[in-house]
């Protein structure tokens, strides 16, 4: 018998949204311009295109600007490196994402850089990263963010709770961690190489799954009451599946997001809400 209470990720970033659409109306008003998202995309990866309209189907909820550029699979460096460029300095455009993945030939890491730190909505340049670690004001990563939003909708206090994360990555484990630090959480990061992983996560308040590993995190590893967010995505049989096996744990968590319907959504609204904070920072002349 279920449960956990599920946390309803598309109705929150509906919400978020909403509350972004308010903040644009008042942007265009007082200052006669749109706040713009331009998103760069290569190949013919099927899961990226359908992001990528996603995207900017959110921007147009949100009365936000959108701006796509797709580049062949068998395209060079230059041209995205050059396109980056001009988005950069092109004053209608106040956030720059590329979506990953890219082409396999494509540097990601030398291309993401080109991206000036103030608009960077994704989170990913080295500034933001810095200044996320320090506890400075700046654009955190979107899916991290977008992490805590899910677990504060519960109406889960985070402070003093232990926070387990399974992942170590730059996109989601390592700035979810100094988020949930930077609550008061105590965390736990934990990775492919932690020995007796579930000595770990059957500790936790609050358990954040970002393995990329399908239904990895058992009932048997959960706490009973804990909060867990799925951040997986994975593709089985043709049908998508988290990091957590979603059925299991319902038995024992008190709250858990589901995939597709959780993280997801969040980390678009983020995204949108990263945005529009860039364009109060460009308005004021701040940067990182």
């Amino acid at each position: 018998m279920t449960k956990a209470k599920i946390i309803d990720g598309r109705a929150l970033a509906q919400k978020i949204r909403h509350d972004l659409a308010l903040e644009v109306s008042a942007h265009k008003r007082e200052t006669g311009k749109n706040i713009g998202l331009a998103v760069i995309y290569a190949g013919d990866d099927e899961p990226s295109k359908v992001y990528v309209a996603n995207k900017i189907k959110a921007c147009g909820e949100a009365g936000m600007k959108s701006y796509s550029y797709h580049f062949e699979s068998g395209i060079s460096e230059g041209p995205v490196i050059a396109l980056i460029e001009a988005l950069n300095t092109n004053p209608e455009v106040n956030g720059i994402l590329v979506q990953l993945p890219l082409p396999e030939h494509l540097d990601a890491k030398k291309i993401l850089s080109k991206i000036r730190s103030e608009k960077d909505v994704d989170g990913f340049h080295a500034l933001n990263a810095g200044n996320l670690l320090l506890g400075n004001d700046c654009l955190a990563a979107c899916t991290p963010s977008g992490c805590i939003e899910l677990i504060e909708s519960t109406g889960t206090v985070i402070e003093g709770k232990h926070a387990v994360v399974v992942g170590r990555s730059n996109i989601v484990g390592k700035p979810v961690s100094v988020l949930l630090l930077h609550k008061n959480a105590t965390v736990t990061i934990c990775h492919s190489k932690t020995e007796n992983l579930s000595d770990y996560t059957r500790r936790a308040d609050i358990l954040v799954a970002a393995v990329g590993r399908p239904r990895f995190v058992i009932k048997d590893m959960v706490k009973s009451g804990a909060v867990v967010i799925d951040v997986g995505i994975n593709r089985v049989d043709g049908k998508l599946c988290g990091d957590v096996d979603f059925e299991g744990v319902c038995e024992v968590a008190s709250h858990i997001s589901p995939v597709p319907g959780g993280a997801g959504p969040m980390t678009i609204a983020m995204l949108l809400k990263n945005t529009v904070k860039a364009a109060k920072l460009q308005r004021e002349g701040k940067s990182n």
